[in-house]
């Protein structure tokens, strides 16, 4: 029997480190084998282009060469580390996916989503997430909450209304697909917010 897949999704500061450690405690009370993993990332090539698009130090990544490296390092991760757990039965939770190129490339960045759309069918196939959960909250909420953390990387020095625009496009990708993306409301109490996660993922396994 195949695993599931959960992605976890959301802006700068709304919580998806605490709470995908969270919804990990949650899969395995309930005896599911997991594997944690995160983009871009989750392989050595991975990780090492992720150090890349995150410095803000290093020359000035084009927006097409950032689309490009985030789907690179997508391609190694799914046939390295996403696809071999999912084929052993492993449940894989991974902290942002393909909707975050659609949110940040997309809506942040004002790409072509006919490219984003056509690189996520060659790089992927037919593979998308079962379940994903967004955690969602008003930009200066999360900013807030992100400065707090200290040092910023290339992509939490950008402009509110660049996290505007990639709020946006999150909200009109859940509003698109209900069945698949459900919207958590990150701007409450972490009790409140894992109370909602926990009726979400409860729903899932029993499903």
């Amino acid at each position: 029997m195949l695993g599931r897949f959960i992605s976890l999704e959301g802006g700068e500061g709304v919580g998806k480190t605490t709470n995908i450690a969270y919804i990990q405690s949650l899969l395995e009370a309930n005896d599911i084998s997991v594997l944690l993993t995160r983009e871009p990332g989750g392989t050595p090539l991975a990780e090492a282009m992720r150090q890349l698009l995150l410095d803000k130090n290093q020359e000035q990544i084009t927006e097409q060469a950032e689309l490009l490296m985030i789907f690179a390092a997508r391609a190694q991760h799914i046939k390295y580390v996403i696809k071999p757990a999912l084929e052993q039965g492993i449940w894989v939770l991974c902290d942002r996916f393909t909707d975050a190129s659609y949110a940040y490339q997309g809506g942040g960045r004002a790409m072509d989503i006919a490219a984003i759309h056509w690189l996520e069918n060659f790089v992927q196939g037919d593979l998308r997430p079962d379940l994903t959960l967004l955690l969602d909250a008003p930009v200066q909420v999360g900013m807030n909450r992100a400065t707090q953390r200290g040092k910023l990387d290339r992509f939490e020095v950008e402009q509110i209304t660049f996290f505007e625009k990639v709020r946006a496009a999150y909200l009109a990708l859940a509003n698109q697909q209900p069945a698949r993306i459900k919207v958590v409301d990150a701007a409450q109490n972490l009790e409140q917010v894992q109370a909602q996660i926990h009726r979400l993922i409860t729903q899932f396994i029993h499903d």
